[in-house]
């Protein structure tokens, strides 16, 4: 192993003295934890293939049902694929990285993984704003929620998610691009992410952090501040209405958006924290939470949505034992 971590310093003693934009960086995983990445990568394997397969799964189910073009499932496929995106341009590398120690990327792919892996993350956490109001709409205005979540208003809620994502996330990979490398190219991570590329540069990157910090904000912030707004009038609601039942029938409706909620945005959080504020946080605990912040919900998504609806409960039953039956 130590072989293996002395060649990227050979390879910057010589970089240094030459050029400050690498034609590569070198990803080393969880520090500190090198030894024991082939036993990771076990698990990593096994919940990246359970949510391509969930995810997959669930698009072709909503599909192919007519009666699940509704306005939270159709929500529900839009998330499925930001989160198929985002798994998708991690994963492999990282499995890479784990099984046959290639941590070589260029940086171009380096800048890619980027905008992706961020630009998707915010369009996941603007689906969960959409789902959130179709949520509020169907409890709180019942009679005209067909009327305001038409086919074409999902559509265009979608396509401002994507264009919102896609323009406020667009700037990181040309801000990231434009600084000097002149200290290391080895980058302390299992993927490409924004702060862990600001952090080994040789600049002054207050404006690029502070533009990152906004954005984060106007993004993932705003959109968790109107989800706890909604599920305030949501509740204010369910606790006006006439019976016992009623009500908890009615919260029963958003059992699987909180717990999708709780599941991608307790990690988000945690490691956008720890990333800006958190300098004692040990680098492999904030780097193994920010793996999980982008394998598990890919994963956890279809299961709650599975168990938890009835309509694709039956329907994931039919899938698998119809290919039982074909086998």
């Amino acid at each position: 192993m130590k072989s293996k971590l002395k060649r990227p310093t050979l390879v910057m003693s010589a970089y240094n003295k030459t050029n400050v934009h690498p034609l590569t960086f070198i990803l080393i995983g969880i520090p500190g934890l090198e030894a024991a990445h082939i036993w990771i990568s076990i698990p990593f394997s096994m919940v990246y293939l359970l949510a391509l397969l969930g995810n997959s799964s669930l698009l072709f189910i909503i599909k192919t049902d007519p009666s699940l073009h509704e306005p939270m499932y159709l929500f529900l496929c839009m998330l499925a694929v930001a989160d198929l995106v985002v798994c998708t341009t991690a994963v492999p590398k990282l499995l890479s990285l784990f099984w046959f120690h290639d941590g070589e990327i260029r940086f171009e792919a380096c800048l890619t993984q980027v905008f992706l892996i961020h630009s998707c993350s915010t369009m996941e956490s603007g689906f969960f704003l959409a789902m959130a109001f179709d949520r509020y709409v169907a409890i709180c205005n019942p009679l005209r929620h067909s009327a305001i979540l038409t086919h074409s208003v999902i559509g265009e809620i979608g396509l401002a998610i994507v264009l919102r994502g896609t323009t406020l996330l667009s700037p990181h990979p040309f801000l990231l691009r434009w600084l000097p490398y002149c200290r290391t190219n080895i980058i302390s991570h299992t993927y490409c992410e924004f702060m862990a590329l600001i952090k080994i540069a040789c600049a002054e990157t207050w404006i690029r952090r502070a533009y990152s910090l906004i954005v984060a904000f106007l993004t993932g912030g705003v959109d968790f501040i109107l989800i706890i707004c909604s599920y305030v009038l949501i509740l204010h609601t369910v606790f006006h209405l006439p019976s016992k039942d009623a009500r908890l029938k009615t919260l029963g409706t958003c059992v699987s958006h909180v717990c999708v909620i709780l599941v991608s945005y307790t990690p988000a959080f945690f490691s956008f924290l720890t990333h800006r504020f958190g300098h004692h946080v040990a680098p492999h605990i904030h780097i193994f939470v920010a793996n999980i912040y982008l394998l598990v919900p890919p994963m956890v998504n279809p299961i709650i949505y599975g168990v938890r609806t009835k309509r694709i409960r039956d329907r994931f039953i039919k899938l698998f034992s119809f290919q039982k039956q074909l086998n």
